[in-house]
């Protein structure tokens, strides 16, 4: 399989909103050493990519400056010194940047199979989320079976997956959403109590049931104090967002006389050893499961490549519920 010269992109003219996303023509990027260059059939969108149209989320030194941080497709081109990939393999990603594009280059580390029965888009759905919430409540967080766990965004990309997964490896997973409808999807997913954030209390619902053992928060502002209220005695939270704001005024003598763990990650800055290790685990751990049907990411909506701007619209209102994709193959 040969590589053309150039390619269909959508970049970002300057800083913006939604309407800074402007189709253009890019090369086709050849893999370095340990990459892999994919052909992509669909990619996913993320609030990153939103925040890094916005000018706030700055791609790290190295990276290709176009957004989209996983795709599906198949393998088009191998670089020197990779194993287990060959021309034409079916192929999901976690990717440094590029996804908004035809093709795209990422360690071959980073790269899983598309799990025997899942569709590409599906497929697509995939590494963004994954990535982040196996490596904050399962390998940060350190989530087990019987634990009480609280997920906030339950209906978002990160809280479709966070239930699904918890309840497969059997927590006891509680969730906010603000709408019947999505409080209906996310019972639907594994969620034992879905909490309606704008009519009941979260706090004393969870505390009512014991405290939460582990919190995935990605809402920041006022809900860090309230997730302490809301942890259990020697409860865990993992922060990866801050939607309100990453700053609180908290009491960290309740952190001490209760012997809390406050932490938190980021995942494009961590090192492609830190990210081949993720992926390790998921092929080991998630991938049998959605082989198997127990698990599946949900998808709200398709755009093609070239209404990128239309899909962070989608992405960046409160009504969507789950995944947003690019059909980047047309």
């Amino acid at each position: 399989m040969s590589l053309p010269d150039t390619m269909r992109a959508v970049e970002i003219a300057a800083p913006g909103g939604p309407e800074v996303l402007q189709p253009c023509t890019r090369p086709v990027p050849r893999p370095r050493a340990g990459e892999i260059v994919i052909k992509l059939a669909y990619a996913g969108v993320n609030r990153p990519d939103a925040l890094q149209r916005a000018g706030s989320y700055a791609p790290p030194p190295g990276a290709c400056d176009l957004p989209g941080l996983e795709g599906a497709g198949e393998v088009a081109a191998v670089g020197e010194g990779v194993s287990g990939w060959k021309l034409g393999d079916g192929v999901t990603a976690l990717l440094p940047g590029g996804g908004y594009a035809e093709y795209v280059a990422t360690p071959a580390t980073h790269a899983l199979q598309v799990p025997k029965g899942m569709s590409l888009k599906q497929a697509a759905c995939l590494p963004e989320t994954y990535f982040t919430v196996w490596s904050n409540v399962f390998m940060r967080g350190g989530l087990k079976a019987g634990e009480r766990f609280l997920v906030h965004g339950g209906s978002s990309g990160i809280g479709t997956t966070a239930i699904q997964l918890a309840h497969a490896f059997g927590a006891r997973v509680f969730t906010t959403a603000g709408s019947a409808a999505k409080l209906a999807v996310c019972r639907e997913l594994g969620a034992e109590v879905a909490i309606n954030y704008r009519e009941e209390d979260f706090v004393e619902v969870v505390r009512a049931q014991g405290g939460a053992d582990l919190i995935l928060d990605m809402v920041g502002g006022t809900y860090i104090a309230r997730n302490i209220r809301a942890l259990a005695d020697d409860g865990r939270m993992v922060h990866i967002a801050f939607l309100t704001g990453p700053k609180a005024e908290i009491n960290f003598a309740q952190v001490m006389a209760r012997r809390l763990t406050l932490t938190g990650s980021t995942l494009r800055p961590q090192s492609d050893a830190a990210k081949a290790r993720i992926a390790a685990e998921l092929r080991d751990h998630v991938w049998p499961l959605l082989v198997a049907g127990q698990i599946a990411p949900v998808i709200d909506s398709e755009f093609a490549l070239e209404d990128a701007a239309k899909a962070h619209e989608r992405v960046e209102s409160p009504g969507h519920i789950g995944k947003i994709v690019l059909n980047v193959a047309g």
